[in-house]
């Protein structure tokens, strides 16, 4: 499956339906009186949040979506039906925008949430809506509403427990494919990933959802190498592991570059916790990984692991680390939340 993190698409609720003239035409009734019924109420476009899902590549094929209209209302009262709804479906996580990518509409986090983007037109009066004492055969129906309209963006940013990070080439993906069942492509050379990856991996009984996202390189968040658009990708996510190629050059100098591209991109992502570890060290003698494990420690002042994604060394103990540190982040997640409520109910009770 491709993925597709960013869509424009238009929608149209239904039309309402437009009220009938009528009036009751029988034998032996002098007066029957009006008897046009209401038009029907247009469907609504509403968007669902489902599980299953991790691209919006379905609304590269279709951008227009359009919800029925309410059909006419008829003689004999009888009233127009309702037009069907139109139900989107879009994975976890994706961000509603107005046409200009400013104002944040709606942001789905959670497996079945339902937004309703736009709300059918309402259908029109018959003529005997309008009846009365002193107008016993009114003629006046109306036209139903017309439905709204829109263009709106789709982004899409992936939840994960942990995000992985690093230079092109650092070994983000084998990484991921050695401790879940993901099969990003690997290869020798900057830029093998083009696009996110999530896998799962299982440690002590436990599920940790990972996030490999495409290299960053200097200048990123001015649009160097693939730019630093993919950063949004674990902006929810509780960890970043931040991977050192043990192979670069200058280890201590890759950590730098990465760390400025993660603060010019903002949202905060420069103060995530984030876990160090040197990557490669199964092609590294001894002396170079404390070599280079020492400059990296100095530099971010971080304790930092040494695994290798061919080798399998270190990557269990890699695991549990992110799992604490995720399990933490949700903890406290949970708690802001908490007490977010807890104010509103406060503010109502005021």
């Amino acid at each position: 499956m491709k993925f597709l993190d960013q869509q424009k698409i238009y929608i149209k609720s239904g039309d309402g339906g437009a009220g009938c003239v009528g009036f009751r035409r029988e034998k032996y009734v002098e007066y029957g009186g009006p008897d046009g019924g209401d038009g029907g109420r247009g469907g609504d476009i509403i968007i669902e949040c489902v599980a299953n899902l991790n691209t919006l590549i379905d609304f590269r094929y279709q951008q227009h979506f359009k919800a029925e209209r309410g059909q006419h209302g008829q003689g004999k009262n009888r009233s127009g039906k309702g037009g069907e709804d139109r139900l989107l479906t879009v994975p976890v996580g994706t961000q509603i925008f107005d046409e200009d990518g400013d104002e944040l509409i709606a942001d789905l986090t959670t497996p079945g949430q339902k937004i309703t983007l736009a709300r059918g037109g309402d259908g029109g009066f018959g003529n005997a809506h309008y009846k009365s004492a002193t107008n016993q055969a009114p003629r006046r129906a109306d036209d139903g509403w017309p439905g709204e309209e829109r263009w709106l963006w789709l982004r899409l940013k992936l939840i994960a427990d942990a995000g992985l990070i690093g230079l092109p080439n650092a070994g983000k993906s084998t990484f991921l494919s050695a401790v879940t069942r993901a099969r990003p492509k690997i290869a020798d050379y900057p830029f093998t990933t083009l696009h996110p990856n999530l896998g799962v991996g299982y440690v002590d009984g436990d599920e940790i959802i990972l996030a490999d996202v495409p290299g960053l390189i200097e200048g990123a968040h001015e649009g160097a190498g693939l730019g630093d658009r993919f950063l949004g990708h674990i902006e929810r996510c509780g960890v970043l592991l931040h991977l050192i190629d043990g192979t670069h050059d200058d280890p201590a100098r890759a950590y730098r570059t990465v760390r400025n591209e993660l603060r010019d991109y903002g949202a905060a992502l420069d103060q995530k916790n984030e876990l160090v570890a040197l990557n490669k060290c199964d092609a590294l003698e001894d002396e170079l990984i404390r070599e280079a494990k020492s400059a990296l420690e100095k530099v971010s002042g971080k304790p930092v692991a040494t695994i290798s994604g061919i080798a399998g060394t270190g990557l269990i103990q890699m695991l549990r680390k992110l799992k604490t540190e995720a399990a933490t982040w949700r903890a406290q997640e949970a708690a802001k939340e908490v007490g977010k409520n807890a104010t509103q109910v406060e503010e109502r009770a005021l």
